[in-house]
């Protein structure tokens, strides 16, 4: 049963279109005009990246700024903002394929979040174009900046799926790779700091609960189910079983906890699939932990129920923790390495829990052509979950 939910789920991520190529960077980039950056950064968000030149004695930033757009007809977006961080101030360029198939620019001055203006600057545009293949948009511009020795910049990029037929682009996403598409970069350097410190919690709720839910909780399942079997193992089976589901819940609760201030913290922004079953997740956990303080003993009438129950519930919190990793990989979008390794992790528990759904089955039928009792339970511990 259990590696039957492990590759169901496991087969269920595969079909969804999240692998990509290995994938780029910066410095493997060329230019159709030979035109060489004295510095690349490989963004943090979005799949995009920075080429850029800092000509002091001009006061003068020559830049490159690729990322693929949400769609073929969508845009892209870099920006610089001489008055703080984030959209609201910023001053952007933004590319697209126009009607005729050429790649236009456009500047526009964004002085709040309800007022995009197309228009000039608050710094001079001294040239500007873009181009758009391999799935990559490109702009190049040369701005002077805003200030006489400035080496640190506010930058802003982003990525939009459409332009309305004026040519005016529609609303970016807001998953958090772009809500956290901002920084501060150093010229000099090339280190893009600060941005958005929800970021750093973002990453903390993923890893606390692809731990607990995504690993944590399987191995745990896979310990009381199969290891349960050989006589050899009991009681050990016990307490590894329940090392591993009391760790989880701990730091599935911990993950919870910040997922929830981490909605607190995100007005307007909600992802009601993942939310729900992260609520639903830490309802049944609590629910299942409590209930040991409810377990009959293994020879009263109700234990049977119980154990119905029981498995129940640790199937469903199985098959909800490793799909709500999936969906909150979609919503990070990191990078494919990550997803890819939790692939290969689940799939690695679903092998093993295969080849011991095999050696259990071979075990109970000697049992049972042995004239040995087969019943799971016999003079043993219950488990606490499947």
């Amino acid at each position: 049963m259990a590696s039957f939910f492990f590759f169901f789920i496991t087969f269920f991520a595969l079909l969804t279109p999240h692998f990509s190529e290995a994938q780029l960077t910066c410095t493997t980039q060329k230019f159709t005009n030979n035109k060489l950056y004295d510095h690349c950064n490989d963004l943090p968000t979005l799949n995009s990246y920075l080429h850029w030149s800092l000509d002091p004695s001009e006061n003068t930033l020559s830049i490159a700024f690729l990322a693929p757009p949400a769609t073929d007809a969508g845009w892209i977006s870099w920006a610089i903002n001489p008055s703080g961080e984030g959209m609201a101030g910023a001053q952007a360029l933004l590319a697209f394929k126009a009607s005729n198939g050429s790649m236009v620019v456009k500047t526009y001055n964004i002085s709040s979040y309800s007022s995009i203006v197309e228009g000039k600057l608050a710094f001079d545009v001294k040239d500007k174009r873009a181009e758009f293949s391999g799935g990559l948009m490109r702009i190049f511009t040369t701005i002077e900046l805003p200030e006489k020795g400035m080496t640190t910049v506010n930058q802003v990029w982003q990525v939009g799926s459409s332009v309305t037929g004026g040519g005016f682009p529609a609303k970016h996403g807001f998953q958090a790779a772009n809500l956290a598409a901002k920084g501060r970069l150093d010229l000099l350097s090339g280190q893009n700091t600060g941005g958005d410190s929800r970021t750093k919690k973002r990453n903390i709720h993923g890893i606390l609960n692809a731990v607990s839910w995504g690993i944590l909780f399987p191995v745990g399942v896979i310990v009381a189910r199969y290891l349960r079997t050989f006589p050899s193992a009991d009681p050990t089976w016990f307490y590894v079983h329940a090392f591993c589901q009391v760790s989880a819940y701990t730091i599935g609760v911990a993950g919870w906890g910040t997922g929830l201030k981490l909605g607190v913290e995100s007005k307007g922004v909600t992802y009601n699939g993942h939310r729900n079953i992260g609520i639903t997740l830490f309802c049944l956990a609590t629910i299942q932990i409590f209930a040991l303080f409810l377990r009959p003993n293994k020879k009263h009438k109700l234990r049977f129920y119980w154990n119905i129950y029981h498995h129940g519930v640790g199937y469903a919190i199985l098959v909800l923790g490793i799909l709500n990793v999936f969906k909150g990989l979609d919503i990070l979008s990191p990078e494919s390495k990550w997803r890819s390794t939790y692939v290969i992790v689940i799939s690695a528990l679903g092998v093993i829990a295969l080849l011991l759904e095999v050696i259990t089955w071979i075990v109970v039928l000697k049992k049972k052509c042995g004239g040995k009792s087969t019943k799971p339970y016999d003079n043993k511990q219950q488990p606490l979950a499947p």
